[in-house]
């Protein structure tokens, strides 16, 4: 289970790297060291020539050993950095790839309603704001962070034995310096999650109008959809101008701030200097040390506020695991074995707003190897019906069972792994058709997703395209017709040979011709399943075993085609609205004289 604060969350994914973050630490305190003791190097070159009253030609050998030193200083200080990059590149990377992995893994495990509810752009945008800021966050309290911190802790203690005073007064600027910066943190962290709230939802705003963009262009409302992009994109300029504003003030504040320090030490210094109480190398030491400090401490403020930035983005991204899974399998859930697939519904209630049942107290039995259609007017229920075996939503009461097995007490894999569906608008991933196609069986042959496809008869114009199988369908299968997607879709189900089958308007996008060829490896594939066969198109439905009609959530009649006819009641009525011209039969008005079709005239191949 991912931990549900940042600080918790940040150190689950540093902890199996803590060597190598221990050796970023290291390199940076090695940085905080040598930095401090540069100016005091300085100081010792500076005393010696100013002291040196001998023989010119041996000053080199007065100051040689602190001037080769301080020059080897800065060529170790480079290897530091080159430690400190070489740890970062040993942990970061990989601490970013596990967020990733991870957030993945559990947006999958959210229901069917959180992604009806969410969208896919924003959820997306958060995986990758979190991995980013992640990262981020980890960096900045490494450096500047941590490093500025030691630098200023070694930096007092070596100004304490040169000029205590001075060494009081940086730190107790230092202090009220930082104290600035903590004051502001809060509300810099407040600004920052809402911009990055409003950002999140401005791109998942941008996708969802990408997405649609075929939409747009059908109903001529391309300034529509700039117009109605533009207020979100607004709404996230003025938050975004909300937070540089406020951080404008607070770095106006920090320079004033350092701009006082600067003349106190100077001022004290040169009182020191008059009094004897340093030196040249003391005052040049103190000095360049404490514009060291200054500058450091103004870098470390910089990011601090670009530091709160990630972290508003970190706490905002993170809302994605702070969200529970709605349903999630139950400890030790075993695996749905289907032997005959027979489904049952037990004193069923479902509603998706509480107090509307869709449902109420249904009990129903599907008999295994049964073929049933669900008929009914849009929002009767027969689509909730097939969710619910599915268990995309759960139940308010009672049980469904699928052999004699509560849907709930096994895992949803495994529930999954036998049910094949076929939707009216199915999607497919901006693939090649080779994996798309395969996704039914991962572990499938070539020769498997071949004859696959034979039967369900979209093979005749995959043979016609550029690359054939290894063709790119784009983005959902936009490059696809809805019929050749819907073969596709098709071949996919034949090649998982699930026990229990579901067809949600499985035929709805073909033609009469191609209708009837498909048909025939339905029923094929049909033979010895379980199959709900969902349709508004009542001629497709004849030859099932029994159908259902569903109205107001409740199976209000139930038979065979013939028996429903002849009791001359609602699916009869529906017969008769769909034979007598009121709802035509899809394809019957503009079939050709042969009625042929051979599917590839639909196909537009578009470079990808």
């Amino acid at each position: 289970m991912l931990p549900k604060t940042l600080n918790a969350f940040l150190w689950y994914f540093l902890r199996p790297y803590k060597k190598t973050f221990l050796g970023m630490l290291f390199a940076v305190f090695l940085l905080a060291i040598f930095t401090s003791l540069n100016p005091f190097l300085m100081k010792l070159i500076i005393d010696d020539v100013v002291e040196y009253h001998g023989n010119p030609g041996s000053l080199i050998s007065t100051v040689f050993i602190p001037a080769v030193l301080f020059v080897l200083l800065y060529q170790i200080m480079d290897l530091c950095w080159v430690l400190y990059d070489y740890f970062k590149l040993k942990t970061l990377p990989k601490v970013r790839e596990d967020i990733i992995n991870s957030l993945f893994s559990y947006l999958q495990e959210h229901s069917y309603a959180f992604f009806q509810r969410n969208f896919s752009g924003s959820l997306s945008n958060k995986v990758a704001d979190m991995a980013r800021g992640a990262e981020s966050v980890i960096a900045q309290s490494v450096e500047p962070l941590f490093s500025q911190v030691m630098c200023l802790i070694i930096a007092c203690i070596s100004v304490y034995f040169v000029n205590p005073f001075s060494s009081l007064v940086l730190l107790l600027w230092s202090v009220v310096f930082l104290s600035i910066v903590f004051v502001f943190y809060k509300k810099t962290l407040w600004f920052s999650e809402r911009f990055s709230e409003s950002n999140s939802v401005c791109m998942g705003k941008l996708v969802d109008s990408v997405t649609n963009i075929v939409s747009s262009k059908l109903f001529a409302h391309n300034r529509y959809e700039r117009d109605y992009l533009a207020k979100f994109v607004k709404e996230s300029r003025y938050k975004d101008q909300e937070l540089q504003w406020y951080m404008i003030k607070i770095k106006t504040l920090q320079g004033t701030s350092v701009t006082l320090l600067f003349g106190c030490m100077m001022g004290i210094l040169i009182y020191a200097k008059e009094h004897n109480l340093v030196t040249v190398g003391d005052f040049v030491f103190i000095l360049s040390l404490s514009m060291t400090i200054m500058q450091g401490l103004w870098y470390l403020a910089s990011h601090f506020l670009m530091f709160s930035q990630e972290l508003g983005v970190c706490k905002q991204a993170l809302s994605i695991i702070n969200i529970p899974h709605e349903i999630v399998d139950v400890p030790n859930a075993q695996s749905l074995k289907v032997t005959r697939g027979e489904i049952v519904f037990d004193n069923v209630s479902f509603h998706y707003d509480r107090g509307k049942n869709i449902f109420r107290n249904k009990s129903l039995t599907l008999e295994g190897g049964q073929k049933v259609g669900l008929v009914g007017f849009s929002g009767s229920g027969k689509t909730t019906f097939a969710s619910l075996i599915l268990r995309f939503f759960n139940i308010a009461s009672g049980q469904i069972l699928i052999d004699d097995q509560n849907i709930e007490q096994v895992t949803q894999d495994s529930l999954h792994s036998q049910i094949a569906m076929i939707p009216q608008d199915p999607m497919l991933f901006h693939r090649n058709l080779l994996e798309n196609i395969r996704y039914g069986r991962l572990d499938a042959s070539e020769e498997e997703i071949i004859e696959a496809s034979k039967k369900a008869h979209c093979h005749e114009f995959i043979e016609l395209l550029p690359d054939r199988y290894h063709t790119i369908v784009g983005e959902r299968g936009l490059k696809l017709s809805g019929g050749q997607r819907q073969r596709i879709a098709i071949a996919r189900a034949i090649l998982k040979n699930a026990p229990i089958l579901i067809l949600d308007e499985a035929t709805s996008a073909l033609d009469s011709m191609t209708e009837k060829k498909i048909r025939e490896s339905l029923e094929y594939l049909m033979q010895g399943r379980t199959t709900l066969v969902i349709a508004h198109r009542l001629s497709t439905l004849s030859g099932l075993d029994r159908i259902l009609v569903f109205m107001g959530g409740q199976v209000v009649e139930d038979g065979t085609h013939q028996e429903l006819l002849e009791q001359n009641s609602h699916y009869a009525k529906l017969w008769e609205m769909q034979a007598g011209g009121f709802l035509p039969e899809r394809g019957d008005e503009n079939e050709d004289e042969e009625g042929e079709d051979d599917g590839n005239d639909e196909y537009e191949v578009k470079e990808a």
